[in-house]
Parts: C-alpha cells; structure tokens; sequence
C-alpha cells in the first residue's frame, strides 16, 4: 500500500470521550474513507504507526439536521473505523501544541 493511499484511507484520529475511554483498552478510532474497507484500515493503521493489528470494525454515522437560511439541510455523515490493536502496543493520537 502506497503513502498516499495510506494518507487518503485514514482521513484523521476522531476525538470524544468515547474514544478516550477506548483507547484504555487497546481500541483507537479514525475517521476513513467512505470507500475504505476493513483490509485497508489494517494496512494503512498497520503500515503507518508500525503496530499490529487485532479487529477492525466500521461505522457509518449519519450527518446532522441542520437549518440554513430558515431552510433545512444536512451536514455530511462520517465512516469510522474502530480499531483494536495487540496487547502492548499504543498509538499516541494527541495533538500536540
């Protein structure tokens, strides 16, 4: 799996509450894709942060109603990744300033 791929298949590290509560055990979330399947979040987490890889599981969440203008619309869904690594390894997905 080529670099740029890689950059196109994980789209960003999703931060909440939930996801901090996650990572505790050994499960970090990412924002992907629409077209990206599970063997290529492996790939991609695997190639990228050098970790192995245990379960993937994807989301697709719906966007939000919104009112524009008095009119309504709605904000674009997201396809999320959950993913599991092995017993030991840690991905570091703060932002640092």
């Amino acid at each position: 799996m080529n670099n740029e791929r890689i950059l196109d298949t994980l789209r960003a590290p999703h931060i909440s509450e939930k996801s901090a509560r996650l990572a505790e055990h050994n499960q970090y979330v990412f924002v992907v894709a629409p077209a990206a399947t599970k063997a290529d979040v492996r790939a991609a987490v695997e190639k990228l942060f050098d970790v192995k890889v245990e379960q993937v599981n994807l989301v697709n969440t719906k966007g939000k109603v919104k009112s524009f203008r008095f009119r309504a619309g709605s904000r674009q869904g997201k396809r999320k990744a959950y993913v599991r690594l092995a017993d030991g390894q840690t991905i570091d997905v703060s932002a640092k300033a």
